[in-house]
């Protein structure tokens, strides 16, 4: 229940999020000249919607937005539409960088003393941010990053030792995994983060460094819409998922 304390058995619950929205998106162009990226539709709704919709989902209550590019558009857009939780948009005056941004909403979460979960405003995803924060608790972690596997953006020729050429393979999944833009913080982390920077060069080598910086693989759909190749391939697999696609009104 909003303004419960959390204690007992919700000691893995997170039911606050700061989502990143503060870039101008210049290789979205020209789906970015009047809107920001938060904004821009996938399969007919946008990404800021697809991602409310799944943290709602998830438990979240509340969601503070950092956004500076266009900030007014996505303030009237929250005001006029209606969403599955709380929504607050707070502007960077300047950029701020992805750590900077992330610190800058966070202080304006309604929870200080609790954990929250911080996400990149360009990805979409469908996993267990319940079953993310269990482990999280488990490990004892200070920070957590949801991982994802790298997919290759080209297609592959495997060869055989003589140099044949044996298959093609479309776009394969790589032995390897990429940050899918999804955190999972304890309170004290804000006070760690980069008033200015990117989070990845400063507090989190630090928290590795410290041992208190874990990662969660991914069990589920992740994408990355960075560009007009991206929009249509998400457009494409969340139509084929068969999820909501209308916007709110």
């Amino acid at each position: 229940m909003p303004g419960a304390t959390v204690t007992g058995l919700d000691t893995a619950l997170v039911r606050q999020a700061v989502i990143l929205a503060g870039g101008q998106a210049s290789r979205l162009r020209p789906y970015t000249d009047r809107v920001p990226k938060a904004l821009v539709e996938v399969a007919g709704r946008p990404i800021f919607e697809h991602q409310a919709h799944w943290l709602a989902a998830e438990g979240i209550e509340e969601v503070v937005v950092s956004c500076g590019y266009l900030a007014d558009v996505l303030k009237e857009y929250v005001a006029s539409h209606r969403l599955p939780l709380r929504v607050r948009v707070v502007v960077e005056d300047e950029p701020l960088g992805r750590g900077g941004g992330l610190k800058h909403a966070a202080r304006r979460l309604p929870f200080p003393e609790e954990r929250w979960v911080g996400l990149n405003g360009d990805i979409l995803t469908r996993f267990s941010l319940r079953d993310l924060a269990r482990t999280h608790v488990e490990r004892s972690a200070t920070t957590t990053v949801a991982v994802t596997p790298l997919k290759s953006p080209y297609g592959v020729v495997e060869l055989s030792s003589d140099n044949h050429v044996t298959e093609f393979v479309e776009a394969p999944v790589l032995p390897h995994w990429i940050n899918a833009g999804v955190y999972l913080f304890e309170p004290e982390v804000t006070a760690l983060l980069p008033d200015l920077g990117d989070h990845e060069d400063t507090t989190f080598p630090s928290l590795a460094e410290q041992g208190r910086l874990t990662a969660y693989r991914i069990n589920g759909y992740w994408r990355g819409v960075d560009n007009a190749k991206d929009l249509k391939t998400a457009s494409a697999e969340v139509t084929a998922f068969g999820w909501p696609t209308a916007a709110a009104a």
